[in-house]
């Protein structure tokens, strides 16, 4: 008996064989469907090398061939080497209908795949094409399967085939509705708003229904996602403003060189990687380690000498600082623009920053992550090190009353160079996150140090705390306004709201106290 079921297989294997040589779409489909019904195990090997474009045919010898990577011919039928491929061989066409066909019967042979990861993408390969050939095989399959995972995704497979089917009943398609509504995603949606207006009653009701439920989950999850990309940027504005915070806290300096300090810290992440491609491309994953201390020291570097040569001689003139700093952003863009061009440079991603994942309807990226959690681990290292160390005591003294810090004997000059040095490495290291998801280019800085302020100036000056608050209040509020007031119109509305804000509480939501800043 298994001679003779081989037997048929063979046959039917070889009679959709020939369909290839027809050079026609419509028998091609025809010819992909005849494969998967066969059930012969070498039709995934012919619909595979269909889809990579590697099935040939001679249309007069009647013959298919598998081309292998070596340009080497094999007959399909037999799986004989071919020592001479005839003279009219051809590659078998693809079009769009062609390529449907091709993923749904692919998702059909592997349904019953060892992995379970080939037979999820196999079920969700069939939701999408609704192929009801598929049917036998998922009903097949599902009385097998044993993942949870993966039979749910057999089961919204098969409920998305009957529910387009013309021949299934009213009560099939209401419960292949209550499958489909459970999924509750987009694609769900869009297959219940495919549901005909002459449905059955109990059908359009069932479907409305499930519309209703999907709509409401949609809506939560996208609040859900908004307010991650909230944190997410709001993230980012914590680590491009919390050095400022320290600076403008405790010295009083409007530093409009402030974003050329995270430049700085992009562009020495830049050079890291360079140097690690060249030498020990093996060490590329450890990059960032490499580069957040060097992006602090170079950048902290920099800032003293900025503090030293310039901005100790414009102390109490917040005017002639501001335009100060402008112009010296202005020239460390050039210097940099001379250095490495003004074209965009290429900082790549570690492999344990790269791609992404899904937390039920909430899509979370890597590279987001981890800039979340290494801002938060800033944040705590810098305030354990104003609370438990000499130095900082020293910064909290300065920044509530000078002239007492200084009749005390603290040496306030070398503070704010300490302070400044301080809040341009932490700028530093802001850069080195950030070339992680934004173009790194001479202008980098100049994207963040007017939402710096921002963040700043509501947080409180010279707060930590204010600063974290407020770049996560503005981080999410500008993600909820964007998609009703558009990204430009967005800022707008929230620096209209800042002002406001300002008008009421001048000091922020998180004002420093202290005999100085109270006067």
């Amino acid at each position: 008996m298994a001679a003779v079921v081989t037997s048929a297989h063979a046959g039917a294997y070889e009679d959709a064989l020939v369909g290839f040589t027809a050079d026609s779409f419509g028998d091609t489909v025809d010819s992909i469907e005849a494969l998967t019904a066969s059930g012969d195990p070498r039709a995934a090997a012919v619909l595979q090398a269909l889809q990579d474009q590697r099935l040939m045919y001679s249309a007069e010898a009647k013959k298919v061939f598998i081309k292998d990577k070596s340009d080497k011919l094999t007959d399909a039928a037999s799986g004989e080497a071919v020592a001479s491929p005839p003279a009219d061989a051809d590659n078998v066409r693809l079009n769009n209908r062609v390529r449907g066909a091709l993923e749904a019967a692919l998702g059909s042979l592997t349904l019953m795949a060892k992995e379970p990861q080939r037979r999820f993408d196999a079920a969700q390969a069939v939701f999408k094409s609704r192929d009801a050939a598929a049917l036998p095989a998922l009903d097949k399959a599902l009385a097998a399967e044993t993942d949870a995972r993966v039979k749910k995704a057999l089961s919204e497979a098969r409920a998305a085939i009957i529910l387009t089917s013309a021949d299934a009943s009213a009560e099939d398609k209401v419960a292949a509705i209550a499958v489909i509504g459970a999924r509750g995603d987009q694609d769900a949606l869009a297959l219940l708003d495919g549901i005909p207006g002459d449905a059955p009653p109990q059908v359009a009701q069932a479907a409305a229904a499930a519309k209703s439920k999907i709509q409401g989950m949609l809506a939560v999850w996208s609040a859900v996602q908004n307010t991650w990309y909230g944190l997410s940027l709001g993230s980012v504005l914590l680590l491009a403003a919390i050095g400022l915070a320290i600076t403008f806290g405790v010295m009083g300096v409007i530093n409009m060189a402030h974003g050329e300090m995270v430049m700085l810290g992009a562009y020495t992440t830049f050079v890291v990687q360079e140097f690690i491609r060249a030498h020990n491309p093996a060490l590329f994953d450890y990059s960032l380690v490499i580069a957040v201390p060097l992006a602090f020291l170079v950048a902290g570097a920099v800032g003293v000498v900025i503090e030293r040569s310039i901005i100790r001689f414009l102390y109490g003139r917040p005017l002639e600082t501001l335009l100060a700093t402008w112009g010296l952003s202005l020239i460390l863009q050039q210097v940099v623009r001379t250095a490495f061009g003004p074209t965009n440079k290429d900082v790549g991603n570690p492999s344990w920053m790269s791609g992404a994942f899904d937390l039920g309807g909430l899509l979370i990226t890597y590279n987001r992550l981890w800039i979340i959690c290494f801002t938060l681990a800033v944040f705590v290292a810098l305030l354990g090190m104003l609370r438990f160390t000499r130095l900082g005591l020293e910064m909290r003294a300065v920044t509530q009353n000078r002239s007492m810090a200084a009749a005390m004997g603290i040496r306030t000059a070398r503070i704010d160079a300490l302070t400044f040095g301080l809040g341009s490495g932490i700028a530093g290291i802001a850069g080195v996150a950030l070339s992680q998801i934004d173009n790194v280019s001479p202008n980098l800085g100049q994207g963040y140090i007017i939402d710096s302020f921002m963040v700043v100036v509501f947080g409180g000056v010279g707060n930590l705390w204010g600063t974290l608050v407020g770049a996560f209040t503005l981080g999410i509020a500008n993600k909820f306004l964007e998609p009703y007031a558009g990204a430009v119109l967005g800022k707008i509305a929230i620096l209209v709201f800042i002002i406001l804000f300002i008008q009421k509480r001048p000091r922020g939501m998180f004002a420093l106290k202290g005999r100085a800043v109270e006067a």
